[in-house]
C-alpha cells in the first residue's frame, strides 16, 4: 500500500531543502513498513533519496557554473568510493557527473553505469603497469602520483600514442583537519609529489617541461574535518604552480586543474552544510583565478553528494540492560557503519526511533545503546544515546549513510549484504525500485572458498 504523498511531494515555499528531505524520509519509512521492505524475515533495509542526490548534483553544477567565466570546461567526477553501486553512478551520470576511480574495480563499476571514458578521471598511489596501460588504451583521464608513476608512464606514452589527459598529483602540504585518517595534505602525506619538500618545486617544472604530454595538475586538500579555508588555500598552492609552470614553458602547457573534493558534511541535523555556494566562495575569495577561464575544471565530490541522502532501518530484535544501561541489539552494525563503529568521535551518526509501524516514535527520553549485530563489544552505533525507551519490533533509522557506509559493505562475521532500494516520492505516494538486492546466504560460502575445501589439506 503507498503512503498518500500529495501534501507532501514537493513541499512548501517556506520549506527548506532539509525540511523536504526529512518529510520524504518519514513517508519513506513509514511506506517501507507498509509495503513489507521491513519486516520480522527481513529486519534491515537501506534507502536512497533519488530527488536528494539529484539535487545535490544539481546544487554542485549550478554552483559552478555561476561562478565560472562563459565557456570553461568543467568535469563534476563523483569519486566512487564514497558509494560504489552502479544505479548510484548511472543515476548521477544522468544528471551530468562522471566518475573518479581509485582501483580497476571502481573504473569496471564505472563502465558498467555507462559512464563514457572521456568523463572518467583514475587516481591511485599504486597503479600497476596493466591498469595504466588500460587507461591510456580507453582515453581516460589520469594523475600520476609520484615520479616512479611518472617515469612508468614515460615509456608507456612513448610506445602507444594516448588520448589521455595526464596530469601528477600534488600534496600541497598545507595542513591537516580533524580526522588525521582523512588529512590528504599533510606534511607526509602518501598521496601525491610533495610540494614543499626540498627540491619539488623545481622538479615539477622541469618535469612538465620535459613533458609536453603532461597538460594537468592534480589535487586534493579537502576531507571531513578540513575547514574550507584550508581547502582553497591548497587549490591556490595548485593555481600557483600551474601558473609557474606556464609561465616557465611560454605556453599553456597545464590547461586544466583537478581540484579534487572533500566538502565535509553535516551529520549533526538534516541541514546540508557547508553548501557548495560556500565552498565556490571560499575559492572565489582565495583564487579569484580560478574562476576566470583560463583553465578548465575537474572537481571529484564524493561523500557531499549521497552521505545525506540514505539512510539504513533496521528492527530492534531484543532489549536488555547490563549496570543500569538500557540496550537495543538492532541488525544495524559494523557492516554498515564501519567509520562510526571503530571511530565514534569521528564519525557520530544520529539515530531516529520508529514504532513498529513506521511512525516516529515519542517519549521520555532514556540513555540507550544501540547495539549492532557483531560479536565484539564494540559494535555500537552509539552509546547512551537519549532517545525514548526502544522496545522489540520497533525500527531505528540511520539517516546521513548515503556514503561510505552501506553502499560499501564491511563482512565482518559474514554478514551479507542488505538490499539497498532508492526510493521516490509522488502525489499518489512512495515508490520503492531495487538497487542492490539483499545477499543471499548461500552466496557466501562460495566467496569464501567452498568449491576448494580441501585447498590446506
Amino acid at each position: 500500500m503507498a503512503v498518500d504523498a500529495h501534501a507532501h511531494a514537493a513541499g512548501g515555499s517556506a520549506e527548506d531543502g532539509s525540511e523536504r528531505s526529512a518529510r520524504r524520509r518519514d513517508l519513506a519509512v513509514r511506506a517501507a513498513v507498509e509495503q513489507g521492505l521491513i519486516d520480522e524475515d527481513a529486519p534491515l533495509v537501506c534507502l536512497l533519496d533519488t530527488a536528494g542526490i539529484r539535487a545535490s548534483a544539481a546544487a554542485l553544477t549550478g554552483a559552478f557554473a555561476r561562478a565560472l567565466a562563459p565557456g570553461t570546461p568543467v568535469l563534476h567526477a563523483f569519486a566512487v568510493k564514497a558509494a560504489p553501486l552502479v544505479p548510484v553512478l548511472r543515476l548521477l551520470a544522468d544528471t551530468g557527473l562522471g566518475c573518479e576511480v581509485a582501483s580497476p574495480g571502481e573504473l569496471a563499476l564505472a563502465r558498467a553505469a555507462g559512464v563514457a571514458p572521456e568523463r572518467i578521471v583514475l587516481d591511485s598511489p599504486a597503479k600497476t603497469a596493466a591498469e595504466l596501460r588500460e587507461a591510456l588504451a580507453l582515453g581516460v583521464a589520469l594523475n600520476a602520483d609520484n615520479r616512479q608513476e611518472l617515469e612508468r608512464l614515460d615509456t608507456l606514452v612513448a610506445t602507444a600514442p594516448t588520448t589521455s589527459p595526464i596530469g601528477v598529483r600534488i600534496n600541497t602540504q598545507t595542513g591537516a583537519g580533524t580526522i588525521d585518517a582523512l588529512s590528504t595534505a599533510t606534511a607526509t602525506s602518501k598521496f601525491g609529489i610533495a610540494l614543499r619538500d626540498p627540491g619539488a618545486r623545481e622538479w615539477l617544472v622541469r618535469a612538465y617541461l620535459d613533458r609536453p604530454w603532461l597538460t594537468r595538475l592534480h589535487t586534493h586538500s579537502g576531507s571531513q574535518g578540513v575547514p574550507l579555508a584550508l581547502i582553497a588555500e591548497g587549490v591556490r598552492e595548485l593555481y600557483a604552480l600551474a601558473e609557474e609552470i606556464n609561465a616557465a614553458a611560454g605556453r599553456r602547457q597545464v590547461d586544466t586543474l583537478d581540484i579534487g573534493g572533500g566538502l565535509p558534511v553535516n551529520f549533526a541535523s538534516d541541514a546540508a552544510t557547508p553548501t557548495y555556494e560556500d565552498y565556490v566562495s571560499a575559492l572565489r575569495s582565495a583564487v579569484p583565478g580560478l574562476f576566470s577561464g583560463a583553465y578548465g575544471l575537474v572537481t571529484e565530490f564524493g561523500r557531499s553528494l549521497t552521505a545525506k541522502h540514505g539512510l539504513v532501518l533496521s528492527r530492534v530484535e531484543y532489549t536488555k540492560t547490563a549496570g543500569g544501561r538500557a540496550i537495543a541489539l538492532t541488525h544495524a552494525g559494523v557492516q554498515l557503519a564501519t567509520r562510526t563503529v571503530y571511530a565514534p568521535a569521528a564519525w557520530p551518526l544520529r539515530i531516529l526511533p520508529y514504532s513498529p509501524k513506521g511512525t516516529p516514535l515519542t517519549g521520555p527520553p532514556v540513555a540507550q545503546d544501540i547495539a549492532g549485530p557483531a560479536c565484539f563489544a564494540g559494535d555500537l552505533l552509539a552509546a547512551a544515546r537519549e532517545l525514548p525507551l526502544l522496545a522489540p519490533g520497533d525500527l531505528v533509522c540511520v539517516p546521513d549513510t548515503g556514503a561510505y557506509a552501506f553502499t560499501a559493505h564491511y563482512g565482518y562475521n559474514s554478514l551479507p549484504r542488505p538490499a539497498v532500494h532508492g526510493y521516490t516520492v509522488t502525489p499518489s505516494g512512495v515508490r520503492f525500485t531495487l538497487a542492490r538486492p539483499a545477499q543471499p546466504i548461500p552466496s557466501i560460502p562460495p566467496e569464501a572458498g567452498a568449491s576448494t575445501p580441501d585447498a590446506l589439506l
